[in-house]
């Protein structure tokens, strides 16, 4: 039996097209990812989240010379968050990088490291995912990777 599978997405082909609190979140995570340390690759990435609150956390991804034991940017505010607001859930997650050829999308690790958060606060992460002057939306994780592992 055949069957398929549709992701729902919004394209911005324009920043401007975003939610004044969508393009907020893409700004904090451009000015994420010069914090980022990327000596090896030379792709530097920031990630941002808000939560319900309001506030907005960052993230940038950190090479090391013993690969792999360097971090995305979207795992290192997706642990912090959790680690200091745990009872603050994150509503979204927006990421960026330099170079910026195109969007930045989040790998397959982060993609799950993302839906287990949302399993745990019991609410979807909505994820902007930005580059070149446009962003693609998704209201979940589960969107990113609709094969998903769960013990």
């Amino acid at each position: 039996m055949k069957k398929s599978v549709e992701i729902p997405y919004f394209k911005a082909s324009s920043l401007d097209e975003l939610t004044s609190d969508d393009r907020t979140l893409v700004v904090e995570a451009q000015v994420a990812l010069k914090k980022a340390y990327a000596k090896y690759s030379g792709f530097k990435v920031g990630a941002a989240v808000r939560l319900r609150n309001g506030a907005i956390l960052h993230g940038a991804n950190s090479e090391s010379e013993v690969f792999p034991s360097g971090l995305c940017a979207e795992r290192t505010v997706l642990y912090y968050a959790e680690a200091n607001h745990a009872n603050d859930p994150i509503e979204a997650l927006a990421i960026a990088s330099e170079p910026s050829e195109r969007e930045c999308y989040p790998c397959g690790g982060c993609r799950q490291v993302i839906l287990d958060v949302e399993r745990r606060q019991g609410s979807p992460i909505r994820i902007i995912m930005s580059g070149n002057g446009t962003a693609s939306v998704v209201e979940s994780a589960e969107l990113l990777l609709p094969f998903t592992f769960s013990l």
